[in-house]
């Protein structure tokens, strides 16, 4: 998490694919450091791989608004088309949604 907080403030990819749970807890510490990093780099495009929707954290990553986003459930990413378009609209600026995140966001 803090190496990954680190390398994306100081290279500031064109898009950077982050997994949510990262080492050494195994927990939260992708989506935090994405979360960070967004607020440092404004507009910075992150698009985040989960097992299961984290609500909150997924709220938080997309409330700023600024520049693109998306979140993916891990199981869509065998779907290379799928996960390569969302890869370019993130990159693009624009928003990547996985329906089954939107459907959790909106119950």
């Amino acid at each position: 998490g803090p190496g990954l907080l680190r390398a994306l403030v100081t290279h500031r990819p064109d898009v950077a694919v982050v997994d949510v749970r990262l080492p050494p807890t195994f927990t939260d510490e992708g989506i935090r450091a994405a979360i960070e990093a967004r607020a440092q780099v404004p507009g910075l495009p992150i698009l985040v791989l989960s097992q299961y929707v984290e609500q909150l954290y997924a709220r938080e990553l997309l409330s700023d608004r600024a520049g693109g986003v998306g979140y993916m459930l891990k199981d869509r990413v065998s779907d290379v088309t799928q996960f390569v378009e969302a890869v370019r609209r993130v990159a693009g600026g624009r928003t990547a949604m996985d329906p089954e995140v939107i459907s959790q966001l909106l119950a």
